[in-house]
Parts: C-alpha cells; structure tokens; sequence
C-alpha cells in the first residue's frame, strides 16, 4: 500500500454529501455532475469537479484530469447574408480567438441561410451537442423558441444577438432596445424634414426579425404621437439585398414622387443610395439606416446617408465573452454587463 493510500485509509473519507455542500449545490445534481449525465449546467459541473477534487473525493487519475477547467466552448450562429454589419461581427469574432484564450474560452462562428426559422432551429440542436455555450441572431418563430428551451435542458445556455426572441429559457440578449431605435430613426427623419406634411417609407430586412419587427412599431408610434402631418406610406422587405432594395426604392419613388423620408431597418443601404442617387433626389429624401459599417461610413460621407444607428460590435463580442464568464463562475448572466447604448453617427461626428 502507497503512502498516499495509507494517508488516505486513517482519515474520514469524504462524502457525497460533502461535496455537494462544498460545491453549494444538491446531492442528486453532484452525482448527476460526478457521473456526467445531462441536466447540469456546465458552470455547475466545474464547480462540482473542483469541489470533488479539493476533497480528494477523486482518486482515479481520469477523475482528477477531468476536474480541471476545461475551455469554455461557445458557438455563434449568424445569417449568412449580405448585411455588412453581419458578417463584420463575424470576422470580429473569427479573429478575437486570443481574446477568448485569455479567459479560457474557444469560439467558432457557423453561418446559415437568412430568414430560415426552421433551419436556424434545426443547426441550434446540432451545435448544442458540441458546445458549452451558443450565442446567436434569432428569428420569432415556434420552432427557434423550441430549440432553445431544448439547449437549455441540456444545461446548454444561449444568449440572442441583436434580434431577440420572446417566451424562451435564453439567458440573456445583447442587443439594442429595438423599439427605442425605432422612435430615434422617425425623430431624426422628423426634424431632418421639418414642420410640414410629408411622406415617409420603410425597409426592413425581415419582419421575421423581432429587432425589425421592434424598430417599425417604435417609428410608426413616434410619428403618430408626435408628428402626425407625416405620413408613412407603408413598409417593404428587401432580405438585406442591395439590389432588392434597390427596386424596392425605385418603386416607392415611382408611386410617390413627394417622398421625403426612408427609413432602412435593416441592412443594403448601397441600393438604396444607388435608386436615390440615379432619381436625383440624394439631396432632397432623408435616409437613415442602421450599422456603422465600411459600407454606411462612406455613405454617409459622400452625403447619400443622413444618419448611422448603431450598436458597437466589438462591445457586443465583450458583453458575450461576460456572460459566458459569469455563467461559468455561477454568477447571474448578466452581472456586471452594461445594455448596449444606442449610437447615432452622422458625417460630421465620425470616429
């Protein structure tokens, strides 16, 4: 017998019980954790695996590997579309992988068709087998509300990006109040126009969004309040396309050649630009639109763009890798994560 066996043999062994309430958590989900069935939260299952092996309530040498923290593996799921803002969050991500080592995490981005809710359901159960963790850009839809209370018996958490989803077991949103940008985008059209009557239009990517969803509700209240002589003549989707949105502009001109006002709610601002410039009209209708992009900065420096709303990025990365964070340490999601702020650029205030 080994000296350490021997140690062992004259001491009071520890308990389940024992490590449990080291661990702060029941007994049955400790041996749920030590046998690693389902149902655990991986926060829990380190804090559970410490405890044990603080106790040397493991002895085989796999046990006591396996109690180490182990990176933290989170999953982004974005849209693969045109929308510039989009796919610069996912190159942001892709290249902040020492950033994620730093506090012992992985990341991966997997991209998926846009405006597909089944599909989005259906690749949030497949990378809920192979992370600890999946942040993603929902769609209002009954089977994405499955999906993600599925991942969360799983013990698998998921926090939304940019665009919510209402009635789930999310652990928390990163992301504007989509309503408030809404009102933010009517009231700079509003005094960019003045006081007088005029017409006003909407594009939207997908209404399927709940951020966009959000943003039309808030604009079409704000007018209704607080400047009713401003009519808006109705909302079109363009999924995000410049060229899409391109004909969806040229019909709007077409039927109301008065038009004062667009608002884009999502993203192709390029052509829409691009309709407003070949109908003359880039210095008489007020455009605004969301994403501080390559794309935006230069529309909004040439004059074809108004004004910019939107939500910093590279804040957003940080918000998730906090979540994560203290998810990890057992602490609630959103502890210490500020919301993001609303940001409006115009060309003259261009960081």
């Amino acid at each position: 017998m080994s000296s350490d066996e021997v140690e062992r043999s004259t001491r009071t062994l520890p308990r389940l019980a024992d490590v449990a309430a080291r661990a702060g958590v029941s007994t049955a989900t400790a041996d749920r954790a030590l046998n690693r069935r389902p149902g655990v939260r991986l926060a829990t299952m380190q804090r559970v695996l410490r405890a044990a092996a603080d106790l040397d309530y493991l002895v085989d040498a796999n046990d006591r590997a396996a109690a180490a923290v182990k990176p933290v593996r989170i999953g982004f799921l974005l849209p693969a579309s045109p929308n510039s803002y989009v796919s610069m969050l996912g190159r942001m991500i892709g290249a902040a992988q020492d950033r994620f080592a730093e506090v012992n995490m992985r990341a991966r981005v997997d991209y998926i068709e846009s405006f597909k809710p089944e599909l989005l359901a259906q690749h949030l159960r497949k990378v809920g087998r192979d992370v600890d963790g999946v942040a993603f850009m929902a769609l209002e839809h009954p089977t994405v509300r499955e999906a993600v209370d599925l991942l969360a018996e799983r013990g698998i958490p998921a926090v939304t990006l940019i665009s919510d989803v209402a009635n789930t077991r999310r652990v928390a949103y990163v992301g504007l109040d989509n309503r408030s940008a809404g009102r933010t985008a009517g009231y700079l059209i509003a005094r960019f126009i003045g006081s007088k009557p005029a017409k006003v239009a909407m594009i939207a990517g997908s209404l399927s969004y709940r951020a966009h969803e959000e943003r039309e509700m808030g604009f079409l209240h704000l007018f209704q309040e607080l400047f009713p002589a401003i009519e808006v003549v109705g909302l079109r989707e363009g999924h995000d396309e410049e060229a899409r949105n391109y004909r969806q502009t040229k019909m709007l001109l077409a039927q109301h050649p008065d038009l004062a006002g667009i608002y884009n709610i999502g993203g192709g601002p390029e052509g829409i630009a691009r309709a407003l410039k070949e109908a003359g009209r880039q210095n008489e209708v007020v455009f605004v639109g969301h994403g501080l992009t390559a794309e935006t900065r230069a529309l909004l420096v040439e004059g074809a763009m108004d004004a910019v709303i939107t939500q910093n990025p590279q804040a957003t990365l940080m918000d998730c890798i906090s979540i994560f964070a203290n998810l990890r340490a057992g602490r609630p999601a959103s502890q210490g994560v500020e919301r993001p702020r609303t940001e409006i650029f115009l060309r003259e205030n261009l960081p």
